[in-house]
């Protein structure tokens, strides 16, 4: 698969205890985005932060389990992108999570599978 120019930078908030079904929502999201073909995902583990709850999240040396803040950031073309929101919005109301989800203008120089295969 090869991508270059134009996309957009999907990024979707939410808590690391968010539970789809047994599994963690951040995983279950990034599988399906597996699934529907996207170009890839990342999660990102915050150590602060707080959402519309205003409650504090933060990571402590004596904290054995927390409720940390965690991004998952997909970048792909914005109409793959645009075909996902559904599947995020079912998603977190299945699981009962609040969050955020941003999508911004992204401009891609390089991205290539690590086959190099240019699909």
């Amino acid at each position: 698969m090869r991508i270059e120019g134009d996309a957009v930078l999907l990024r979707v908030f939410i808590g690391e205890s968010d539970k789809h079904g047994h599994m963690a929502l951040y995983e279950a999201l990034i599988r399906e985005a597996r699934s529907q073909g996207l170009a890839g995902a990342t999660v990102l583990r915050g150590i602060c932060g707080y959402g519309a709850s205003s409650r504090m999240r933060q990571a402590k040396v004596l904290d054995l389990s927390s409720d940390l803040p965690v991004v998952v950031e997909i970048i792909e073309r914005e109409e793959r992108v645009d075909g996902f929101l559904p599947t995020i919005d079912r998603m977190m109301e299945e699981a009962n999570s609040g969050g955020f989800v941003t999508m911004e203008k992204a401009h891609v120089v390089r991205y290539f599978s690590e086959s190099g295969d240019s699909d």
